[in-house]
């Protein structure tokens, strides 16, 4: 059974609500998901935008949460997630804060992506760690990857 990751508030491929953008109020969107690997021992969730600044002209993979060492028995995060499962910890998103940021593209329709990494280990606690140093961190412990991609254009 392959790993899947969903959410109650938009299906893949469809545009994600406002409500979850810089346009609204800027909450985490709710997330579940099932089927990991026996071996899990934790999950790390991604969540960015490979469409920064321009869809037309993509020059940098814009990162809107991380969030690592969640623990294995967790299967979901509710809307606007604001207390974490013991001993997950959230990194540096590229808005230069801990925790959520959601859609705010300059132009255009850009594509978010919510990525849920299987990870056979629990990782040490690296503070408020960037994409790139998590990563590094996580090389030969991937197990399995789930995703879930919406979008958002900017209403006004």
């Amino acid at each position: 059974m392959a790993m899947i990751l969903t959410s109650p508030a938009f299906d893949s491929g469809q545009d994600i609500p406002a409500v979850y953008s810089c346009e609204g109020k800027n909450i985490s969107p709710p997330l579940q998901w099932s089927g990991a690997p026996p071996e899990t021992r934790s999950y790390v969730l991604i969540a960015d935008d490979p469409d920064a600044p321009d869809p037309k002209a993509p020059r940098t993979i814009w990162v809107h949460w991380i969030v690592y060492n969640i623990p294995v028995t967790t299967t979901q995060f509710p809307e606007a997630v604001s207390h974490l499962p013991s001993g997950a910890r959230q990194g540096v998103n590229d808005f230069h804060n801990v925790g959520y940021g959601g859609p705010c593209p300059p132009i255009g329709r850009h594509r978010y992506f919510f990525r849920l990494y299987a990870l056979n280990s629990m990782l040490p606690d690296l503070g408020a760690v960037t994409r790139q140093q998590l990563e590094r961190k996580m090389t030969g412990h991937v197990l399995e990857e789930a995703t879930i991609m919406g979008g958002y254009r900017k209403r006004h």
